[in-house]
């Protein structure tokens, strides 16, 4: 019933969410989950034209929501590293708790392998889960000197 679903969606709210980890263990052999993710990132040099390879992205939970926190500081959910296409296709559970989180990529790492000089040592995009039924893509368009995403499909 309809009335039945809006409570549950309501508690939803107040639980918790797991802080998970993909590792090879939880997925296949390629270490790639086997559930469908419910955050999804891809990241391309603008400067380049080509996709960033191997930047390594944190996904983390806001204070407010995060699993054994006092308040004080941002929780790992997920790590990854983008693929060769500049993707994250699995990054953390398969649904979330409504509520702010953030997306941390390490883009000091990705330029100075590069031998590229760099004025973001790390791109934050912190974003708003609204329902834990939809799918979050967010892409980054990475330059030396600048950034710029939004809310992908």
């Amino acid at each position: 019933p309809a009335g039945q679903r809006r409570r549950d969606r309501a508690g939803e709210g107040r639980q918790k969410p797991a802080l998970v980890l993909l590792a090879a263990a939880e997925g296949n052999a390629d270490g790639l989950s086997t559930h469908a993710s419910h955050i999804t990132t891809h990241v391309l040099d603008a400067a380049s034209g080509r996709p960033a390879e191997g930047i390594t992205v944190r996904l983390e939970a806001a204070p407010e929501i995060a699993e054994g926190t006092t308040g004080q500081g941002w929780s790992l959910v997920a790590s990854s590293r983008t693929n060769d296409d500049g993707r994250v296709p699995q990054l953390g559970p398969e649904t979330l708790v409504p509520g702010t989180y953030r997306l941390v990529f390490d883009t000091a790492e990705y330029f100075d392998r590069r031998d590229t000089v760099s004025f973001y040592p790390e791109v934050v995009i912190v974003f708003r889960v609204a329902s834990a039924e939809q799918h979050y893509h967010v892409p980054v368009l990475l330059s030396p000197f600048a950034y710029s995403t939004y809310r992908g499909s």
